[in-house]
C-alpha cells in the first residue's frame, strides 16, 4: 500500500471513529464542546510539524500509526516505563 492509499484508509476510519463517538454523546453541550474544537481544529488542518517531515517520515509515520491497531505491536505501559524510568524520574 502506498502513502497516499495508507492515509485514505486511516482518514476514512478516523472518520468513522468519530461519527461513532458523535452518535453516543446525548449531552448537548459536550457536543457543542467538540464541535468548536473541531472548527478550531479544521482551521489549522496541516499542522506545521507535519508539513516540515519529510514524505518518508510522514509514510514511516502512518505505517507505524496504522501496526499500532495490531495487538502483537503493543507494549505494556509498565515495560516501557521501566525501560525509560531514568528519564521519566519521578513522574
Amino acid at each position: 500500500m502506498d502513502y497516499l492509499n495508507i492515509r485514505k484508509y486511516i482518514i476514512m476510519g478516523t472518520k468513522e471513529a468519530i461519527h461513532q463517538l458523535i452518535d453516543k454523546i446525548n449531552d448537548e453541550n459536550v457536543l457543542k464542546g467538540y464541535l468548536a474544537l473541531i472548527q478550531r481544529l479544521s482551521s489549522h488542518e496541516e499542522s506545521t510539524l507535519w508539513n516540515e517531515l519529510s514524505k518518508e517520515q510522514q509514510e514511516e509515520l502512518l505505517i507505524a500509526y496504522e501496526e499500532s491497531f495490531d495487538k502483537e505491536n503493543i507494549i505494556p505501559h509498565n515495560e516501557v516505563r521501566n525501560q525509560h524510568d531514568k528519564w521519566l524520574g519521578n513522574i
